[in-house]
């Protein structure tokens, strides 16, 4: 009868037989001989220059750079799983060149050389754009939350921080004064002792009303950083784990997190230029973006396409200055509504309200000029109507819905010529089909990071967080150059070229 099952090979247990090198046992096509050629390509002088000759030879900055980016490309993170995989896995043993670098060496190099993999990140890029993937004809710019190295558990507001701190000062003098009248009990207790050691209790007490005293300091910081001059509110929070970590919110929910920038190339979906903010919203990036993008690549893009995040008066006077063609979504109220004025029942939204430069005011459909009320450091502009002459208006209703019966008001940031004149770009048939490709540019890069299990980040600190979001990019637009070589569409000059073909 014959067997029903397969039977191992008969050299199974002949280990003679296995082949004289052990990466023959890899498919020819595989990935990692590709990666191999391109980390041959990485200038890695700066960093060697800080090693002395004196002491134990250390592992060589290329090496542990590839084991690194490759680790990322491959979706681990974990410094002690990527010690595992250089002992396990072929792939990792033939970037590593069966050298096995301890976790402890892996974490160290990724936390003290953030500056190198910023650097790192712009040689791709250069490979990139060498091999043809970068044209910089249409780039978009997007931002996606990334969760810190922190928890909501381990933060405080500058209300609880202001409570804990007289707290603890009371409770110490408490202890200080109950110390200096029981000198005499506590020479019995301590015995040999000398009897001079702090209690324990008051040790660990004078350590955390030191801690405090940072984290509050670190806030009025901050705050005055970002709000010279103003009252800090007392439910303004800082995290104890990542003080530089900023609270904020994504899709629902609150977290410590960082905004994470990058900028797209349409070619290829490369990524030409990268940052970290910690900034909860999108108003100002546009700047420091144009700023890396023009320091990896060289120049500026010929179009830029961002999403209504960026509608800002700032963001429109940054790519203006720079005379870049930039697509920006419009705000709705910004949007003219459909159908005539008159002969619909719709709210008047500020696209019905004409912008007067010369009387800086805004004129409403009813022949009202609405003057400048209020404006503030930060540019911000609010501008109202007369009481008397809105409820006279036959738009009333469908204008001034305040439930004190305020009259109408229109908020500006100063730019608003700018924004007028991107409104009317938008409304534009080419300008919207331009745009319409931003969703297929910059949005499935963040699909692809997430989706390769990076949700997070490992490291604290703003300086180093960004060395760690340009390892993440670096090893991205690697896996872009593999696969346009796997595919045929690339054929670099360097290395066994033969591998590439």
């Amino acid at each position: 009868m014959p067997p029903r099952f397969k039977a191992y090979p008969k050299d199974y247990y002949q280990s003679q037989l296995f082949p004289a090198n052990v990466f023959d046992l890899l498919p020819k096509d595989h990935e990692c001989f590709l990666y191999r050629e391109l980390f041959e390509q990485l200038d890695t002088s700066e960093v060697e220059a800080r090693y002395s000759r004196r002491g134990q030879r250390a592992y060589a900055p290329r090496q542990i750079i590839s084991i690194l980016i490759y680790a990322y490309s491959r979706g681990v993170f974990s410094s002690r799983q990527i010690e595992q995989r250089c002992r396990e896995d072929l792939g990792f043993m033939y970037i590593a060149g069966r050298n096995c670098p301890n976790f402890r060496v892996l974490s160290d190099f990724r936390k003290d050389h953030g500056k190198f993999f910023r650097a790192c990140f712009k040689q791709t890029v250069a490979l990139a754009m060498a091999l043809g993937l970068v044209s910089l004809g249409h780039v978009s710019l997007d931002g996606s939350k990334f969760k810190a190295n922190s928890s909501k558990h381990k933060a405080m507001s500058y209300g609880r921080l202001k409570e804990k701190e007289q707290e603890l000062c009371e409770e110490i003098e408490a202890l200080t004064a109950q110390a200096e009248r029981c000198d005499e009990e506590e020479d019995q207790a301590y015995q040999e002792r000398t009897g001079y050691e702090l209690p324990e209790d008051l040790r660990d007490k004078k350590r955390r009303l030191k801690k405090v005293r940072e984290m509050k300091q670190a806030l009025e910081a901050r705050e005055e950083e970002l709000r010279p001059g103003q009252e800090i509110e007392d439910k303004k929070q800082i995290s104890f784990a990542d003080p530089e970590a900023r609270i904020m919110k994504d899709k629902g929910d609150f977290e410590y997190a960082y905004n994470a920038q990058i900028s797209v190339d349409g070619e290829s979906q490369v990524i030409v230029g990268q940052h970290v903010s910690q900034a909860a919203n999108d108003s100002q990036e546009v700047r420091p973006a144009l700023e890396e993008m023009e320091d990896a690549t060289g120049r500026l893009p010929e179009k830029l396409s961002l999403d209504n995040g960026y509608y800002s008066g700032k963001n429109l006077q940054e790519v203006s200055d720079r005379q870049v063609q930039a697509y920006v979504a419009t705000d709705r109220g910004e949007k003219p509504g459909k159908g005539d004025l008159d002969e619909s029942e719709r709210h008047l939204v500020k696209a019905d309200f004409r912008y007067d430069e010369q009387q800086d005011g805004f004129h409403c459909p009813g022949g009202q000029l609405l003057t400048l009320k209020t404006a503030r450091r930060t540019g911000h502009r609010v501008y109202q109507g007369d009481v008397e002459v809105c409820r006279s208006c036959v738009y009333y209703r469908r204008c001034c819905r305040s439930k004190s019966g305020a009259a109408r008001t229109i908020t500006s940031d100063g730019k608003e010529p700018l924004r007028r004149a991107m409104n009317e770009r938008m409304r534009q048939p080419e300008s919207q089909t331009i745009y319409a490709r931003r969703k297929t540019i910059v949005e499935p890069v963040f699909g692809q990071i997430k989706n390769s299990g990076f949700r997070g980040f490992g490291l604290r600190g703003k300086e180093k967080v960004a060395g760690e979001f340009s390892l993440v990019c670096a090893a991205h637009n690697l896996k872009k150059i593999i696969f346009a070589a796997l595919r045929g569409e690339v054929c670099p000059e360097f290395g066994q070229r033969a591998a590439w073909a």
